[in-house]
């Protein structure tokens, strides 16, 4: 796959230095293109925004009011596109936005009304979820006023930055301390938006709500539990998806949410089938249910790889497997292989590792097995 520091392109450069050259006198499109291409190979993705910001910034007039003017000149004329539309002769949109909204939130902190007015047009480019968040840092009140009414918005676009850009926790963005101590200030915003008829805004509401989980899980249960009476199929997505890590770690609230109790079962298992497991192949383990309810039940079942750490300690993972309903003393059997193999994302050690199952949050079994890497 292409790597996603390409998309800022010395193409892209190029394109940016054509709007800039039109829009400014004097401007030097040589020098410019020069001071950006001369490192912009050797850096990764933020970098090479963050580079390109830089140098725009020593190009670009003092004057707000004229700074911001020439920025929006620049923007593609088309609004409501995806990241995959790009910069083209008409104007920047998709990763194009990327520097253009870094100048935003490094020039504009002193005036906030200009500032979004603009970030509310380059959004409707690709988005400006990182460059609203430096002023949410600074006066989030204020940030939180000029924002509400975009929920309302007729842009998708700007509908889901309400949202994603006031996530506490957003991966590569500013952390949102104020908002990771205390959410409260977005929830009105989001309970607007939960319904939303498109699935790109309801599913940042669901990532916004998963942030929350991570530091306020009791909260994020109430709401789930909320949200779902009476909730149609797109609103009960969302709150599984909000509720995805709470669900994992089997927090009890939640799976109440979601109408699952306390397992009442015999479990048989996990009894491995591959004791020695090469690295490179795959763990298989097998298991026997035993209902002991007086009625049916419905069961979430997770199992949890306890893999070896460099330091010798175990640390557990969780992997979704089923869910299934359970008659009144019905037995079932299932099993399940899961491959050991290269990810980017986990070392792997030789040794005794284990398998164990978690159902509707509770913990049953604990099998060893031994891995064995190559020698």
């Amino acid at each position: 796959m292409e790597p996603f520091k390409n998309n800022i392109s010395p193409d892209l450069v190029r394109c940016l230095a054509g709007h800039l050259d039109k829009q400014l006198n004097g401007f030097d499109k040589a020098g410019f293109e020069a001071d950006i291409l001369d490192r912009l190979e050797a850096l990764e993705l933020k970098e090479r925004a963050r580079h390109i910001a830089d140098v725009l910034d020593r190009h670009l007039p003092d004057d707000l009011s004229e700074r911001y003017a020439v920025l929006e000149a620049i923007l593609h004329p088309m609004t409501e596109v995806a990241f995959d539309r790009g910069s083209d002769e008409h104007g920047m949109r998709g990763w194009g936005m990327m520097p253009l909204g870094m100048v935003v939130s490094d020039s504009g902190l002193e005036n906030f009304e200009a500032s979004f007015a603009l970030l509310k047009e380059m959004t409707k480019r690709a988005t400006a979820e990182f460059d609203v968040r430096p002023f949410l840092d600074k006066d989030q009140d204020k940030a939180l006023t000029i924002m509400a009414p975009w929920v309302r918005d007729d842009s998708v676009h700007v509908r889901r930055l309400v949202s994603e850009g006031t996530r506490p926790r957003l991966p590569w963005g500013l952390r949102l301390k104020q908002l990771v101590a205390d959410p409260s200030p977005t929830l009105p915003l989001l309970e607007a938006l939960k319904d939303d008829p498109e699935e790109y805004v309801r599913r940042s509401v669901a990532n916004h709500l998963n942030d929350i989980a991570k530091d306020h899980p009791d909260l994020v249960a109430e709401i789930a539990t909320r949200w779902l009476k009476g909730a149609d199929k797109h609103r009960e997505k969302l709150v599984r998806h909000a509720c995805r890590s709470l669900i994992k770690q089997g927090h009890s609230a939640t799976l109440s949410a979601f109408g699952l109790n306390p397992p009442e079962i015999q479990v048989d298992g996990p009894a491995i089938t591959t004791e020695k497991v090469d690295y490179g192949s795959a763990l298989g383990f097998a298991i026997k249910l035993t209902s002991t309810a007086q009625q049916p039940q419905d069961l979430v079942l997770d199992y949890l790889v306890h893999f070896k750490k460099a330091n010798g300690t175990l640390a557990p993972k969780v992997f979704k497997w089923t869910k299934l309903t359970l008659e009144p003393g019905e037995t079932v059997s299932l099993a399940r292989e899961h491959a050991i193999r290269p990810i980017t994302t986990r070392v792997y050690y030789s040794g005794t590792q284990a398998v164990s199952l978690r159902i509707n949050g509770q913990d049953f079994g604990f099998s060893e097995f031994e891995l064995v890497m190559d020698p």
